[in-house]
């Protein structure tokens, strides 16, 4: 009877740990594969314990080159995405302009449209301007799609803004360039490097959109795609607990960061 109650009290928080566990027991499992020397190329089972993975983790030919790329791209991309979506939600939250409507519905599109479709298109849209596949191209592709991210994160954080707090450092004599710099920016700044976060998630992460326009180019998406054919390595765990982990810091400074500025 006590278990019966206990569980009618919290089941809630009981379906929520099942939730996650379940989320994160893919991440579980590679962390733990990237631990294991497995028997055979082909085989992902837990043959044995070592730190080879961790200690060689370039020891696949070009894995490490296509790491590299992929930052690249993402950082080039999450920068681009960042200024543009920021100072587009700017101008969809505090402005009024005529087509502000349809410009808020067109900013959903890239979300909502199939990777497929929008790899394509743009695939025909280089195709037909004559411009050459490779890094570049795969750079503006994502910042496409990553700009609708940025926009909405940022908006999200604008629309909770309170003005009076702006009205406040006008009616103390700052001027806007100041209140912008020392009111507004500190208060959007933490939606901003949300944005940013997310942005370059999705950009490192892709692979539909980058494999119709990466030419010649190999990011590691595309590396662990062409791997699978003939045996995935145990050093892809070791890249994939490393941006895991990398993640995760940056996720717990920032929550200790608000915790102390609070």
């Amino acid at each position: 009877m006590k278990l019966g109650r206990w569980i009618a009290d919290h089941w809630v928080m009981a379906a929520g740990l099942l939730v996650l566990g379940y989320l994160f027991l893919p991440i579980a499992v590679v962390i733990g594969l990237s631990f294991n020397r497995p028997s055979s190329r082909l085989s992902y089972d837990f043959n044995e314990f070592t730190l080879d993975n961790w200690t060689s983790p370039c020891g696949p030919g070009d894995m490490c080159d296509a790491v590299v790329r992929s930052v690249q791209i993402g950082f080039v991309a999450t920068v681009a995405a960042t200024l543009l979506g920021t100072l587009m939600a700017f101008a969809l939250v505090r402005h009024r302009f005529r087509g502000r409507s349809a410009t808020n519905l067109l900013i959903f599109l890239p979300m909502a449209t199939p990777e497929v479709v929008m790899g394509s298109s743009l695939l025909a849209l280089f195709v037909a301007g004559g411009v050459q596949l490779g890094f570049w191209t795969v750079v503006i592709a994502h910042v496409m799609f990553c700009v609708s991210f940025v926009v909405v994160t940022v908006k999200a954080r604008l629309s909770g803004l309170d003005n009076r707090l702006e009205e406040a450092a006008m009616d103390l004599y700052a001027s806007e360039f100041q209140t912008f710099r020392k009111v507004t920016l500190p208060l959007v700044f933490p939606g901003i490097v949300a944005a940013a976060l997310l942005a370059f998630s999705l950009s490192f992460d892709d692979f539909i959109i980058t494999n119709f326009n990466s030419g010649t180019t190999v990011t590691f998406p595309m590396y662990v795609w062409g791997s699978a054919q003939r045996g995935i390595p145990p050093q892809v765990n070791v890249i994939g607990t490393a941006m895991f982990v990398i993640a995760l810091l940056l996720v717990l400074s920032t929550s200790l960061r608000r915790r102390r500025v609070r």
